[in-house]
């Protein structure tokens, strides 16, 4: 099974009344024909579905795993430097398609709305993009 790594960068939000590309995640994710997680899926592979957190600054760089319990997926970090796990709003219940928007809530405690920007073939614990964020930074 080949996974597709899903890029999202901030959208409009307070704040960040444009969005900001130098903010947004990498996430490496089991999606079925809809664009939706296939929780079938991330169980078979649920080791290769890394998700990437990039902000400016180093410190605020974290890398983690995709998580499902229960009804809901999170991410998580397994770093405490790297902020608690993030709740991703009502994920399974939304596809992860090129232009959509999707809601987190971040470790310090603020909801962030992203978009889904690009889709890639999945590259494991390997993200141009939040490499291109730094440089650009």
């Amino acid at each position: 099974m080949s996974l597709t790594q899903v890029v999202l960068r901030l959208a409009r939000n307070p704040g960040f009344p444009a969005g900001d590309d130098s903010q947004g995640y990498v996430i490496n994710a089991p999606l079925d024909p809809d664009s939706k997680l296939s929780v079938e899926k991330w169980q078979a592979h649920r080791d290769e579905c890394s998700v990437i957190r990039f902000k400016p600054g180093d410190e605020r760089d974290a890398d983690g795993k995709l998580t499902h319990h229960g009804s809901h997926w999170f991410i998580h970090y397994d770093e405490a430097r790297e902020g608690d796990d993030e709740p991703v709003y009502r994920l399974g219940d939304h596809t992860l398609a090129l232009g959509s928007y999707i809601t987190i809530h971040e470790s310090d405690g603020r909801d962030l709305t992203y978009r889904v920007v690009q889709h890639l073939p999945a590259k494991q614990r390997d993200c141009c993009c939040a490499s291109k964020s730094k440089q650009e930074a």
